[in-house]
């Protein structure tokens, strides 16, 4: 039987098959509340023209305004790939509770990769981390949409 987090986590990668119909970077994000409530996105910088619009601003957004607060403090974060800096700023800002990640990110990844954000004691909030759900589904995803996207740009 799946755990709660592999169970989100599909959710999370249904989001970013839907930011790969888009032409978008594959990463998806669930938002799930204490209370059962949960919220999905997808990546859109593209579609909406804005550099922030990634899954977990998204979602973030959805959940503080359906709720009426910008701390989500009961929250869990599920991210099919490791959140960059500007994400991992949010999570803090938002005091979410717990993250829970697929594929590492190498390249801009903020939480174990290249940066070590969520860890900093220096700042007001560290949430619970766990990574590599769903691992292999999350990059495998990724690889083949930057895979064909290279295909694409050889023709």
């Amino acid at each position: 039987m799946q755990d709660q987090d592999e169970v989100m986590m599909q959710l999370a990668i249904a989001e970013a098959e839907k930011a790969t119909a888009m032409g978008e970077v594959p990463v998806g994000a669930v938002l799930q509340l204490a209370d059962g409530r949960y919220f999905a996105s997808h990546n859109q910088p593209i579609a909406l023209h804005d550099p922030s619009a990634h899954a977990e601003i998204q979602v973030i957004r959805q959940a503080c305004t359906a709720i009426g607060n910008y701390r989500l403090t009961d929250a869990t974060l599920f991210v099919t790939l490791e959140p960059c800096i500007m994400c991992a700023g949010a999570i803090v800002h938002a005091r979410i509770a717990r993250l829970v990640y697929g594929a590492d990110d190498p390249k801009t990844g903020a939480v174990a990769s290249l940066y070590q954000l969520l860890d900093d004691h220096r700042l007001n909030h560290q949430p619970l981390t766990r990574a590599h759900v769903l691992q292999d589904a999350c990059s495998a995803q990724l690889k083949q949409f930057f895979r064909q996207r290279r295909k694409q740009k050889s023709l």
